[in-house]
């Protein structure tokens, strides 16, 4: 499976339109894929909206994305953004496709997106430790996707759903405490770039 994460900023004021807007262009006839998420930011970078699509392949997603690039106004919102950010990302083989909430029963309202690098030659060790590590992990919370990037410098993503932010932190010490989390060596394999973002579901959002 294949997945987009376009990050929009925003100005104050506007989320409500730009996330109708951006159901609007990802739902069109013309479009291609699939609307899974649409989050706006909490804790992080504020004023960010995060769109979460998905596709069957690689073809797909690239024309979605030609799609988008050449619209007069991309997601709708050209006139409302300040910055528009897409990157391309393939999920890590042993995962399951991302669903909306009504179908997966995964739900938040809070979800952490965290993003790290990844140390050249690193790439299948990670996917392979957090085959390993991600089922006991999510006894505690679930992992809506783990995906690694198509484009940029050398990283993954990974999402995670929580009822709370306490609740967020309680499954991570619980995780640690247990000593199920972090995937066993695999820390080794990635660097100091690390980002975390709290973002919550727009009205628009298929992941609630």
């Amino acid at each position: 499976m294949f997945y987009e994460l376009s990050t929009m900023t925003l100005p104050f004021g506007t989320a409500a339109q730009a996330a109708a807007n951006v159901q609007a262009f990802a739902t069109a006839p013309d479009a291609r894929g699939e609307l899974l998420a649409c989050w706006f930011t909490d804790i992080g970078t504020l004023n960010q909206m995060i769109v979460l699509r998905g596709f069957d392949d690689l073809a797909t997603l690239q024309a979605e994305r030609a799609r988008t690039q050449l619209s007069p106004s991309p997601f709708g919102c050209g006139e409302i953004f300040q910055s528009l950010e897409q990157h391309s990302y393939q999920g890590f083989p042993w995962m399951k496709p991302v669903r909306p909430s009504a179908e997966s029963g995964i739900r938040g309202p809070v979800y952490e997106i965290r993003t790290y690098g990844i140390k050249p030659g690193g790439v299948q060790a990670t996917i392979d430790l957090w085959e390993q590590a991600v089922p006991a992990r999510e006894e505690i919370s679930p992992c809506v996707v783990a995906m690694v990037a198509l484009d940029g410098p050398l990283r993954f993503t990974n999402i995670w759903a929580y009822p709370t932010v306490d609740a967020r932190g309680k499954a991570r010490a619980d995780a640690v405490a247990k000593g199920i989390w972090p995937p066993k060596g695999g820390p080794a394999h990635l660097t100091t770039a690390m980002t975390s973002i709290i973002a919550l579901p727009t009205s628009v959002s298929p992941l609630q």
